[in-house]
Parts: structure tokens; sequence; C-alpha cells
């Protein structure tokens, strides 16, 4: 069986996450995805990250129409930095005779050599590499074949680029603005209802 596994903050989840993971998926057959909600991002400013409930909440109503998805809060429940390493140790452990994908956009690739025990990384999972940005297949495939050379397993996939980062939806909602393109309603109405990212749910505008 091959097992997608798909990290991130995912403060909020948006529609592009959603798309990515459902294109990861469908490219590269994978029989199963594991959403992995982050609990303090290695490579991120982790301030203000909402809480950990929430985003694994929200993530369970996008990826919900996905099949075969699940969401795991693994990262949540330990202690320190999500390094991606350590839970990839647990889900081989878990999917031992299973193959591991790793699912990761395209600068995280380029960047790859830089990660906690990325040797190691190599050995527990393959890397699906989303391409969401046009120009930079160069310097991708250089990336890739530098970590095949050292026996990494490296797929290159095309995506559709999702303009809006979760920061700029975070200022979005802030501001009032209407997110209904961004997020899924479900996701919008729990936003709401819970006031994250400074919304309240009198707020008709969001």
């Amino acid at each position: 069986m091959d097992i997608g596994i798909y990290g991130g903050t995912f403060d909020p989840v948006h529609k592009g996450h959603v798309r990515l993971a459902e294109t990861a998926a469908q490219s590269c057959r994978l029989d199963k995805l594991i959403i992995l909600p982050d609990r303090i991002p290695p490579h991120k400013q982790a301030e203000g990250l909402a809480e950990g409930r929430d985003r694994a909440e929200m993530c369970r109503l996008a990826f919900g129409r996905l099949r075969d998805a699940e969401i795991s809060e693994w990262e949540l429940a330990q202690q320190g930095k999500s390094y991606s390493v350590l839970s990839l140790r647990h889900f081989k452990e878990r999917y031992h005779e299973d193959r591991l994908w790793f699912i990761m956009g395209s600068d995280m690739l380029t960047s790859f050599h830089t990660w906690y025990r990325y040797e190691e990384i190599l050995t527990l999972s393959g890397l699906i590499c989303m391409s969401r940005y046009k120009g930079d297949d160069a310097e991708l495939e250089a990336s890739a074949d530098r970590l095949r050379a050292q026996g990494g397993r490296i797929r290159i996939v095309a995506a559709e680029a999702f303009e809006v980062s979760s920061s700029e939806i975070r200022q979005r909602l802030k501001n009032g603005d209407d997110c209904t393109g961004l997020l899924d309603e479900a996701v919008l109405d729990y936003i709401r209802a819970k006031g994250l990212y400074g919304t309240s749910s009198d707020r008709g505008s969001i």
C-alpha cells in the first residue's frame, strides 16, 4: 500500500491545501492520505498559532470529502518541535509493510538537504514534490537528482498554483474580508463560531 503523509500548520487549512493533497493522491495513486497538523513547525515562526485541536478539526472539515483521508493528531500530542523524521519513524513502525510518501512543496525540496536528519528521512519515506510555479523545473530536477543519488525516491508532480497563503487569509479574516472562495464553507463556519483569527459570530462579512 502507498501512503501519503501531508504535514503542515494548516492555520487555517484552505482550498489550496486540499487541492494539493488530492492532486498528489490521484497522480501518485496513493491508497491512503494521512493529514498531519504539526505542533511547533521547525521551519516557521510558531507564535500566534490557533490551538491544535482547532486546526485538527478544521482539517477534518476540509479533507473529509477526500477518499481514504485520515487526520492524525500524533504530532500535536508530542513535545517540542515537529521534526518530520520523528513522525516518519512513528508511521513507519505503524505501517512497516507499506510505502510511505512525504508530500511537500517545491520550496521544501530545494532546501531539503538542510532538514534535521534528512538522510534518515530518505530511508523511511519517498518524497512527492508538488511543483506549483512555472520556471522552477530545472532547480527542482537538480535537487531531486542529488537526493536520488543518495538513494531517495523522488516524484515531482505538477500542481495548480494557489496564490494566497494561510497568513494572507488570516489577515483577510481579521479585516472582515470575504474568504468564501479560499476556505471550505464548513471551515469558514467553524472559524466564525470559534472566533478564530479575530473573527466573531456576528460579523456577516466574513
